[in-house]
């Protein structure tokens, strides 16, 4: 008898629960919800601008990554973990999020000089969408020609097979583009580069007193990492990076 009653309450209560959404289903309103307007070439028009937003937003971590100081930041930070050897120590988040506000800072000028030519404008009707898009790649191609090698920009214009441009207006953004990102990498590995030097000659300096005290089964970097560390707080690292990272962009 209690097996019976311990399948019917179960039972009975889930008949409760799915007869309680029925009970109530009159009182609830009717909802609809329209999208777009009652003619069709609005509707169609509204349709593939809600589509260029999608597109443009999907594609914003790129624009930031590619044609902006983010990569080289970014990179160099890494060079920095790494090459002290804490591999948790900042966390990738603080990294990311240092390299995110000093781009903000290093772009705020080519920021601020598009809002005046050409997202003002186009907010106050002065001038089209067509135009707003011109104005505003120019500061950015003047920004990333300033730091774009001569080398890597013929190779992309060579390969498109177009002449030489008389100003960095006539060079095409897509060209442009990835011949900034390739200078942008060279220049961050350089960078990336000297910072390794210091910390491998602590570790080498390590490496050797340790197997001329015949401690060869204790681990290097659990000695150098200290040194490491200790030597990058007395030279004040972290203002040292950020200050070469912020030459390295000054006009």
């Amino acid at each position: 008898m209690k097996k019976k009653w311990m399948l019917i309450v179960p039972l009975l209560l889930f008949l409760l629960l799915t007869m309680v959404p029925y009970a109530h289903a009159e009182a609830l309103p009717d909802i609809s919800i329209n999208v777009g307007g009652s003619d069709g070439e609005s509707s169609g028009t509204g349709t593939v601008t809600i589509l260029l937003l999608i597109t443009v937003l999907s594609i914003a971590p790129a624009i930031l990554v590619l044609m902006t100081s983010f990569t080289r930041i970014v990179i160099v930070l890494g060079f920095v973990k790494t090459s002290m050897g804490t591999s948790t120590v900042p966390p990738s988040q603080v990294l990311v999020g240092l390299a995110m506000f000093l781009t903000f800072f290093i772009m705020a000028p080519t920021f601020n000089q598009i809002n005046e030519v050409a997202l003002q404008p186009y907010i106050q009707g002065d001038i089209t969408q067509e135009q707003a898009l011109e104005e505003a790649a120019k500061p950015m191609k003047e920004f990333m020609f300033k730091h774009t090698r001569e080398k890597d920009l013929l190779l992309f214009l060579e390969y498109t097979q177009s002449e030489k441009p008389a100003t960095y207006d006539d060079i095409p953004i897509t060209t442009l583009i990835p011949a900034y990102a390739i200078s942008e990498l060279k220049t961050a590995f350089q960078m990336g580069f000297m910072i390794f030097i210091p910390f491998l000659v602590i570790d080498m300096i390590v490496a050797s007193t340790l197997m001329a005290m015949g401690m060869m089964m204790l681990p290097p970097i659990m000695i150098s990492l200290p040194f490491k560390i200790l030597l990058f707080i007395l030279v004040d690292g972290w203002y040292l990076i950020v200050r070469s990272l912020l030459l390295s962009f000054s006009p």
